[in-house]
């Protein structure tokens, strides 16, 4: 039996921001669900993919996780191409990393090739003690530039289902994102715009 024939769509997403704050640590969270203490850089680009259900609508995540350095900026064009949701990563232990978002959405405005893309902030190491940036400051942020936000622990688990289920439920509940390449397929999205039934809590703030 094919596995791809009840997914609805297939949807591009980025994770981007400075090297080290999790990148690729949430992702590996979220598609194989470990979580490696001595996670190494990321040369290049890594990938992986993964199917989320949300309210009964299948989408298969192709996940594309960049290196942060800035020697590897050379690949950003074609990395950005397509996209339909991305999420922006900064270290709540490093204020440089926050500070360095402005230059992310710079690049991301600069290469997209859609302008109603979604964005999700995240807030990566809520596990430490040591925190530089408060939660209020990056849903701040987050509110000025209409993006999602949450704050997340890669390490343990903390909001990292929720961060990519509600990226995807927006993208799904912005037709002009991905309709056009899947014509003729109707979206089925429960009443709630707040899927209730799922882990999020109150962690998500949809500005």
């Amino acid at each position: 039996m094919n596995m791809d024939e009840d997914v609805l769509t297939t949807l591009k997403l980025l994770i981007i921001g400075e090297s080290g704050v999790g990148k690729s640590s949430l992702l590996l969270r979220f598609t194989e669900d470990t979580f490696d203490p001595e996670q190494s850089a990321t040369i290049g680009v890594d990938f992986k993919v993964k199917t989320l259900a949300i309210d009964g609508n299948k989408a298969k995540l192709a996940i594309w996780d960049t290196a942060g350095q800035e020697r590897f900026r050379t690949l950003t064009p074609s990395y950005y191409r397509g996209a339909q949701g991305v999420i922006l990563v900064y270290d709540v232990t490093k204020r440089e990393t926050f500070t360095k978002l402005e230059n992310w959405l710079n690049e991301l405005e600069t290469y997209t090739t859609r302008n109603d893309i979604v964005k999700m902030l995240v807030g990566n190491k809520i596990d430490r003690d040591d925190h530089e940036v408060d939660r209020n400051e990056g849903l701040k942020f987050a509110r000025k530039h209409s993006m999602l936000f949450i704050e997340a622990s890669a390490k343990t688990k903390d909001g990292v289902q929720c961060a990519f289920e509600e990226l995807v439920e927006k993208i799904l509940q912005t037709p002009g994102l991905w309709e056009s390449e899947n014509q003729g397929q109707k979206v089925r999205l429960g009443e709630q715009e707040q899927g209730g039934n799922r882990a999020c809590g109150g962690y998500c703030s949809i500005p």
